[in-house]
């Protein structure tokens, strides 16, 4: 098995903002048989567009099928799989408010967050960084007993 099987990759795709466009991009996926580890859309400002963020795993190959199989898609109109990219993620974590206030506030402020609520009984804490990072924001956060930690999908902007 080599390297390029298990190569990360993040797609980015440009689409008509209409129904079920969305269903038919994760189907090519699902019908190779490969798994999106984040997908994240959002409308484009001031257009009819979304844009499309896909995190995954695959071969150069793999990555160049999909591409072409999302080129023919009629609402589809760019795909860019990226290599120079910024490339970005938010968690929002919420502590029990008996926990150190002022060393959870501390670590998200060293991965690009801060304190976003506190309510009598817990604390939430927003970060937005890379997507290494925000595993080792989950991985550290773990001391402070999170209830629950929510992350959403990676968002990439080609430089």
């Amino acid at each position: 098995m080599t390297k390029s099987l298990n190569e990360r990759r993040v797609i980015s795709v440009i689409v008509l903002n209409e129904s079920s466009v969305l269903a038919r991009i994760t189907a090519l996926f699902a019908g190779r048989g490969y798994n999106i580890e984040s997908l994240t859309v959002a409308p484009i400002p001031d257009s009819d567009m979304s844009h499309i963020t896909i995190a995954t795993n695959g071969s150069a190959k793999v990555m160049e099928q999909i591409t072409k199989q999302l080129h023919k898609l009629i609402p589809v109109y760019k795909v860019i799989e990226h290599e120079e990219m910024v490339e970005k993620e938010m968690v929002l974590a919420k502590f029990p408010i008996n926990e150190n206030l002022a060393d959870i506030s501390v670590l998200a402020l060293a991965y690009n967050g801060g304190v976003v609520n506190v309510g009598k009984d817990m604390i939430i804490v927003m970060v937005a960084d890379e997507p290494k990072r925000i595993k080792h924001f989950i991985e550290a956060s773990g001391r402070y007993n999170p209830c629950e930690i929510v992350r959403g999908g990676v968002v990439a902007i080609e430089r």
